[in-house]
């Protein structure tokens, strides 16, 4: 704007003249042309117009207006902001990226009109618009071959009037040829002259000029070699002093490419072809040379600068020694730990061989300091170097418009550099490049689209930015440098701590970068120390451990989007009504001191023995209170066998954990856990069940929490080794579980007895449970009568329970039926507790829970009201007001209880989607027996396996099915096999004769199957025969030899689970930092859930922090969301907007995240564009052999039938400039060649498969 008011005051006198000008700035301040230049997009009222092709910022289809006023402005506002004359009116960076970008700015700081090249797919880079003008580059080429091409930018430059071209690093940089053409055309080369080029652009004539001026050498081949073989011949030449290892190094190279250690002979061949086709590709040309290898170095070099008259000056050192595959990676200015003297001897050598060359422009000359201190001459690099920035921030010398100043004719001390003028430094620089790669993984390039790009600011702090901003798609095509970060302090841990500030503000979502690995380099106590040498990566393999980021803000906008595109996902079973928009109400309710200890108390100071003590000993009634784990079975369950757990989320829980605490302090315990809730947690709620457990401890302290143990089955549906039941319950107990019911669903003893002594050994409460069915009140009822059970009461005391618990699954204890039984119980067994657990399915809950209390129960189960009652647990606030001033008095208060309820009857509504559409009981239960739990979850699987309508015959049949498996006790996983059953008997139209009569032909469901073949033991009166035999038939157990059915605890005959071996397995698969021994417990009872559960944290992380109606139901637009992450940390989220789908399926959703725009892709499923992915290669199958890392194919080394041995190379790859062999694992015969040349892969793409066989 000031070049704007200096043409004004010439050009307008007039009030009119001024307001027109007015009119013209308001819509010129809002708009920009590269480098800051004005400019505008439209003017009204101007009639007269110039066309300007390809103008930056905002330009529209290759083309800008601009008003001829405004353009008389353009014109001469260099002359007038820059007293100096311009060195080139128009100056090319033929180059992409963070270098073109700074050659652009450069540029434009000398007054220059800037001009910018880029292909096809930099078209959305920030070179192409920080430019005045940008021309494409042809699209017939590859994209990196764009870029080298010649002749078009030669073309370019003439008919553009381009003066100068700065080349950038890299690319065309160090190619005499470009030099020389532009040279013909009248085009200035900004860099050496042709002969500097042809000098060390070759490193044998570099090497040949060394020796002439008194450099030492490393011992090398004077000439370059095209193929292994010439190499070889070289090497073993008894005339030439060398040995292995060697390094092969490209004659036309830089950037650490063309590059390779060769320990041995045998790895000559493979090593020469991937340094010279490397070389090929990046510069077009495959020559390499050999060098003696030194072992262990420094890499020290020295940034030159001459004017071509032999006139050379020293810009001091810089130290490049944090390398990986010969690319520098972290540099430092000045080196640190030289002799004054070596450090010297470095700068005379490298000033001397330059100016014996008469070297133009801006070079760095590189060595190999040993441990002695000894210096070695290892290269020229003839251009401007990545870590140029740093002798920048030392010296305050602006390198690159040194470069174009003295390309414009500048002498050195025409532009005030002289040796004597440049003082010794005394500050310290530092830079890092952060890439688009993945330390983890061996460096491997990473590819996609950046959603969140946030770079760092603040005091000595430097930013070179290239390709990286919101939306930028990374393609495996170029180098994956994002950006270069350079901090300046006065010494050097000073700017490491600057460095390492300013890495952890950066932020990069969409793509892996190798942040953690500059982190843990700076961090690393040699390198703050100062001397590193080159192999200090690979001495330090923890410096590739994974940096602990959370990236939880961008995953949880990823999930939220994903619901708003797609839905609650189907298998959460979200049918119902949408969720209520009333938030719950928490209530406050006061805390009272107790004058007594609390049962908890007792237990953590005295142990199980005592708690069951004060439990027999107390007066009045103790309640459990099972609103957050099994009440709630009110709602539809999960799939198959998960019937006793809901949706019911950790955050709602959390919730109201504290009012809880207050008003259950009297009570025996809160069931939070265990049972079905441990893989439901994983499977649909996307929460770890551990987490859930330790945070609700954590919340409600001094309350005993309760857990459902099956037995051998631990929280499973299968029997596991013991070991695994034994760990289980010392975890649980470990992370806050104090009362573990111990419960099987035949009740066998042997399998109860693995539980009680793993729960016993853990140092629980051990609450052995005996299942209830059938009717002790009826006397016809037949087998479970009053001493069936007492006998299995006799049972659990000899195996050392603390407490017994009746379980009454079904709800089938009538009130007369628990007089009996507890009475009997209690009559044995004077000192021993007992606790009743019922479903409210017939409406007789509270009755029965009274008539036990009554015979002498000392504890009773109950659920708060809004989410009591049918197939859930009798009503708390009724069996609270019922004891009220009586002897069974709960210790409870109602008003207290009641806020609680209050609360949940608010909560329910968020969980309307689940409802089970059950309106009332239903005394039929005391007919087909069926499990509180199981009759919403098999209503609603018989609606989803096309049986409505058939509800009352599923009924029938499921007491049918009873019959047939033996009237067994039904309890999961006991009761899935009864529902399995009943629902294939109503699907097929069978009747239970026919289920007899036809049973070696049926297709039986596997919970069947595995039924009788005694994978859940063995039921109370045995099976059933001949039904059992004729299922049986021909069957044998997988894995045994021919066994057909088990005899005794199935358990019993696996073998020890091998815990470090699987935590060794799932610490390669998803990172050593992902896992611990909660995890590997919860891979060893679910595996594929597990996995699944993992799949989707890396994808949308943890989702506990959503609300539950966000959870369920996304966001509306203009909607804005508090998300507490942890205490002190919150997200504010807004949903902007939601856009169409895309052609290719894409929906793209805006937010504001902490007011900043963030955004969010998600494939749209219903959009019928269909995605077409390639297969992926299998984890853990040796044979199947996938891509390293994204990235093109370049040749495939076998065919389908080669004979192939481990080593043999099958695929070559290139990503990112840097080329990678695929090997095979493994010998056999290539059964599928699945790539071909120039296929894109991404990481894990099947690429060759392998028959071992």
């Amino acid at each position: 704007m000031m070049m704007l008011r200096q043409w004004s005051r010439r050009s307008v006198s007039s009030t009119l003249g001024r307001r027109r000008l007015q009119q013209q700035r308001s819509v010129i301040k809002h708009t920009n042309i590269g480098g800051g230049r004005a400019a505008v997009s439209t003017i009204a009222n101007n009639s007269s117009w110039i066309h300007q092709r390809s103008l930056g910022n905002d330009a529209d289809e290759n083309f800008f207006r601009l008003p001829t006023t405004a353009a008389r402005v353009f014109s001469s506002a260099a002359e007038e902001y820059h007293p100096e004359p311009r060195p080139f009116k128009k100056l090319m960076a033929a180059n992409r990226g963070e270098i073109a970008t700074r050659i652009l700015r450069a540029g434009t700081e000398l007054g220059c009109s800037t001009v910018g090249i880029y292909s096809h797919e930099d078209r959305f880079t920030q070179h192409r618009y920080k430019a005045d003008q940008a021309f494409q580059l042809s699209s017939d080429k590859s994209p990196v071959a764009a870029y080298l091409d010649i002749p078009t930018i030669v073309e370019l430059c003439v008919q553009n009037g381009v003066e100068a071209v700065h080349p950038g690093y890299g690319l065309l940089s160090e190619n005499a040829n470009f030099a020389k053409s532009l040279e013909e055309a009248g085009v200035k080369f900004v860099g050496p002259t042709v002969d500097n080029l042809n000098t060390f652009g070759d490193k044998t004539s570099a090497k040949e000029l060394a020796i002439k001026a008194n450099v030492p050498i490393i011992t090398g081949s004077d000439s370059t070699f095209s193929t292994p073989s010439e190499a070889k011949e070289w090497i073993e030449d008894p005339n030439n002093p060398i040995t292995y290892p060697v390094i092969v190094k490209a004659a036309m190279g830089g950037g650490g490419r063309g590059i390779r250690v060769v320990p041995t002979a045998d790895d000559l061949e493979s090593m020469f072809h991937l340094a010279s086709n490397e070389a090929l590709n990046a510069f077009g040309d495959g020559r390499c040379f050999v060098e003696k290898y030194v072992d262990q170095p420094r890499h020290i070099e020295v940034q030159c600068l001459g004017d071509g008259t032999g006139n050379v000056i020293h810009l001091f050192d810089r130290d490049c020694s944090v390398q990986r595959r010969h690319q520098k990676v972290i540099e430092t200015a000045p080196a640190t730990g030289l002799s004054r003297e070596t450090r010297q001897k470095i700068f005379d050598d490298a000033v001397r061989m330059l100016s014996l060359n008469k070297y133009k422009n801006a070079g760095t000359v590189e060595f190999l300091v040993d441990k002695d201190g000894n210096h070695y001459f290892m290269e020229v690099n003839p251009r401007v170097q990545v870590e140029h920035t740093i002798t920048e921030e030392i010296t305050g010398i602006d390198i690159v418009q040194s470069q174009i100043l003295i390309a414009s004719g500048k002498t050195l001390p025409e532009i005030g550099l002289t040796q004597d003028s440049i003082p010794e430094p005394t500050m310290y620089a530092m830079q890092c490049r952060v890439t688009t790669e993945n330390p983890a993984h061996d460096f491997r390039p990473d590819t996609g689209t950046i959603d969140v790009f946030r770079l760092p600011t603040g005091f000595g702090i430097r930013l070179d930015d290239g390709p990286g901003f919101p939306g930028a798609k990374i393609t495996p095509h170029y180098d994956s440098l994002l950006v270069k970060i350079t901090a300046k302090a006065r010494d050097r841990k000073a700017a490491a701590a600057k460095l390492i500030r300013a890495l952890r503000e950066f932020r990069v979502r969409g793509v892996q970068t190798n942040k953690s690995f500059l982190l843990n380099v700076l961090n690393h106590r040699d390198f703050l120390d100062g001397e590193v040498t080159t192999g200090f990566i690979a001495q330090n393999p923890d410096l590739l451990s994974p940096l602990k980021e959370k990236d939880r803000a961008q995953k949880l906008l990823q999930y939220i989007g994903e619901v708003l595109v797609n839905g609650t996902p189907k298998s959460l079973g979200a049918t119902g009504d949408p969720p209520s928009q009333v938030d719950p109400i928490v209530p406050q309710i006061d805390m009272q001191r107790e004058k007594n200890k609390s049962l908890k108390q007792i237990f953590d100071e005295e142990g199980p023995s005592a708690f069951a003590k004060a439990v027999r000993e107390h007066k009045g009634l103790l309640v459990t209170d099972t609103t957050w784990r099994d009440a709630v079975s009110l709602l539809l369950p999960c799939t198959h066998q998960s019937l006793l757990a809901t949706r019911l989320r950790t955050i709602d829980m959390l919730n109201i954990a504290e009012p809880t605490s207050v008003a259950l302090r009297n009570a025996y315990s809160v069931e939070c856990w265990g049972g079905a809730t441990f893989d439901v947690s994983m499977r649909f709620l996307n929460e770890c069940p551990w987490e859930r457990l330790t945070s609700l401890r954590e919340a409600v302290p001094d309350i005993p929490f309760q857990m459902l143990l099956r037995g051998a089955n631990a929280v499973g549906y299968t029997s596991y080794a013991d070991n695994v039941v034994f760990k289980f319950c010392q975890l649980a107990k470990d992370s806050g579980m104090d009362v573990f019911r111990v419960f099987d669903s035949l009740n066998y003893i042997e399998n109860m007895r693995l539980g009680i002594d793993a729960v016993g050994q853990a140092g629980g409460i051990v609450e052995g449970a005996v299942c209830y069915t059938g009717d002790v009140s009826d006397p016809e009822r037949g087998l479970y009568d009053l001493e069936y059970y007492l006998h299995f009461v006799r049972e659990l005391e000899a195996a050392g329970i603390h407490v017994l618990a009746i379980k009454d699954m079904a709800g089938l204890l009538k009130p007369n039926a628990a007089s009996m039984l507890v009475g009997a119980i209690r009559s044995e067994f004077p000192n021993l507790p007992i606790h009743v657990h019922t479903h409210d399915t017939a409406g007789t809950g509270v009755a029965s829970m009274l008539a036990a209390a009554h015979a002498g129960a000392d504890a009773v189960d109950a659920a708060t009201d809004a989410l009591s009652g049918t197939t859930a647990q009798p009503s708390l606030g009724a069996l609270v007001a019922s004891t009220k001033g009586t002897d069974l008095d709960t210790g409870l208060s109602l008003h207290e209880v009641s806020k609680l309820n209050e609360y949940w009857e608010e909560a329910r509504g968020l969980y309307a989607p689940f409802e089970s559409g059950q309106k009332s009981g239903s005394a039929d239960v005391y007919i087909h027996e069926m499990p509180g739990g199981q009759y919403t979850n098999l209503l609603y699987q018989s609606t989803q396996l096309g049986l409505t309508g058939q509800w009352s015959h599923v009924k029938t049949a499921y007491a049918a099915a009873n019959r047939l498996l033996g009237d067994i006790i039904k309890v999961t996983p006991s009761s899935k096999v009864t529902g399995d059953l009943a629902q294939f008997i109503v699907a097929n139209n069978l009747t239970e004769r026919e289920v007899v009569e036809k049973a070696e032909e049926l297709s039986f469901p596997n919970s069947v199957i595995e039924y009788f073949q005694g994978y859940l033991g063995i039921p109370p009166f045995g099976f059933p025969e001949p039904l059992r035999s004729r299922v049986l038939q021909g069957r044998t157990i997988e894995g045994t030899s021919g066994l057909s059915c088990f005899d005794g605890r199935p358990g019993a005959q696996l073998p020890p689970y091998d815990f470090d071996l699987n935590r060794k397995t799932l610490e390669e698969k998803w990172s050593a930092d992902k896992i611990s021994d909660h995890d590997v417990m919860s891979h060893a009872m679910y595996p594929q859930v597990f996995d699944e559960f993992m799949e989707r944290q890396e994808e949308y992380g943890k989702l506990s922090y959503l609300d539950t109606r966000t959870f369920l139901t996304g966001m509306k637009v203009g909607q804005e969301l508090n998300v507490s992450l942890e205490k002190g940390k919150q997200l504010i989220v807004k949903l902007i907007s939601v856009g169409e789908t895309t052609d290719d399926g894409i929906v793209n959703i805006q937010f504001e995240l902490n007011g900043q725009p963030r955004s969010v892709h998600v494939k749209d499923k219903r959009s019928g564009v269909a995605e077409t992915k390639r297969l992926k290669a299998l984890k853990g199958v040796t044979g199947s052999i996938g891509a390293a890392m994204p990235g093109v194919v370049l040749e495939t080394k076998v065919k389908k039938g080669d004979k192939v041995v481990k080593g043999d190379p099958l695929v070559l790859m290139s990503a990112m400039k840097m080329e990678t062999v695929i090997t095979s694992p493994c010998d056999g015969v290539v059964k599928q060649v699945a790539v071909t040349a120039g296929d894109q892969l991404d990481g894990g793409d099947l690429c060759v498969e392998i028959d071992e066989s």
